[in-house]
């Protein structure tokens, strides 16, 4: 049987992202030299300074090579020099929406060891996914401006959800909550839940008594899924009470859903409760297409070249990554990799963690070894 290999492109753009990156791919050569696939990892220069020099953004040729590959692995794309926008619309936004990444899949948990600005709470306490649809709503583009300049200017901006998109969203987080629990239930579940059949708990976050039009049609949907997922608990929460929760009681959550727009939200204060943007991980899932994984802390150019940014996330986004592929195995392996190591840093935060953002790759690494 011929060996499994995965063509990757690597974005490691601006900022301390190349440097997240870098200690990821080390990882990732690591655990690949345990099993029995490879990963062919391509180098592509979707960045700031690229614009900045050339004006050139996602080009067709970029999109060429992207279209032979299996996953992005993305570090951080942004420039201070580039007005807010360009890069986002030109570069990130154009690939979740060519590519149809319509999912993204934000595992929450706070680590062993990491600290949250919630105090009390134990690792079991938060542990859950945040599933954001991700090519519809706000995030479209579609609006207008009348009368821009004057002081009767009207300013408008649509949220716009296709039965299609909706259904697609709510499925892949119905099957989401099932995948998490195959092996045993959600342990927010009442005992009388667990008899009735229950194994984990579906969460729609929207506002549908202010936005009556698009969550009309979300919790239409989400009623005619329920019969086909017997074992998943459903409820509905609006977007505010799910920030309480989120802060309050994150015990609440097992899977959350919810629109582009709240999901943007949500998941930066969700990333905060866990222990900060320096172990928080994210998908741009296509289930069928190509995809991208990366961490979300964004380009923190006040760190480039320090050796002091924390890599974790990105090699959280790389054992996502590899779970996505098929290698659960290798994935898991990782995975258990990057919590032994934080168990024993000092703090995730950058120029505190206690070491370098290469030793901590290569202590995963040891790790594994």
């Amino acid at each position: 049987m011929s060996q499994k290999t995965y063509k990757i492109a690597v974005v490691g753009g601006d900022g301390t992202g190349p440097e997240v990156v870098a200690e990821g791919i080390k990882c990732l050569k690591a655990i690949e030299a345990k099993h029995d696939f490879s990963l062919d990892l391509i180098d592509l220069d979707l960045t700031g300074e690229r614009y900045v020099k050339t004006g050139q953004l996602l080009e067709a040729e970029d999109m060429a090579l992207l279209d032979t590959c299996d996953a992005i692995y993305l570090g951080a794309i942004g420039h201070p020099e580039i007005k807010p926008g360009i890069l986002e619309r030109g570069i990130l936004l154009k690939m979740r929406f060519h590519y149809d990444q319509y999912i993204n899949y934000r595992p929450v948990r706070l680590y062993p060891n990491v600290d949250s600005p919630i105090k009390g709470l134990k690792p079991e306490d938060i542990n859950y996914v945040v599933v954001r649809e991700n090519t519809g709503g706000l995030y479209t583009g579609i609006g207008e401006q009348l009368d821009k300049g004057t002081d009767q200017e009207i300013a408008t901006q649509t949220m716009k959800y296709s039965y299609a998109q909706v259904e697609r969203c709510l499925r892949f987080a119905f099957e989401a909550v099932q995948k998490r629990h195959q092996d045993s239930p959600w342990r927010g579940l009442s005992e009388d839940q667990l008899k009735k059949g229950y194994k984990g708990k579906l969460t729609l976050c929207g506002k549908s008594n202010v936005l009556a039009y698009v969550f009309d049609l979300w919790l239409r949907v989400l009623e005619e899924l329920k019969p086909q997922y017997p074992d998943v608990l459903v409820d509905y929460v609006h977007v505010d009470a799910v920030c309480i929760y989120m802060v309050e009681s994150p015990q609440h959550f097992d899977v959350i859903v919810t629109t582009n727009m709240f999901g943007d939200i949500i998941t930066d204060l969700a990333a905060t409760t866990q222990g900060g943007m320096g172990v928080a991980a994210s998908a741009n899932i296509n289930p069928t297409g190509l995809s991208m994984f990366e961490p979300i802390g964004g380009t923190a150019p006040s760190f480039t070249g320090l050796n002091q940014i924390n890599p974790m996330a990105a090699i959280g986004a790389a054992h996502l990554m590899l779970d996505h592929l098929g290698e659960h195995q290798a994935a898991s392996q990782l995975e258990v990799a990057k919590l032994e190591v934080i168990e024993t840093m000092d703090s995730m935060a950058a120029a505190k963690m206690g070491c370098g953002t290469d030793e901590i790759g290569d202590r995963v690494v040891a790790k594994l070894g």
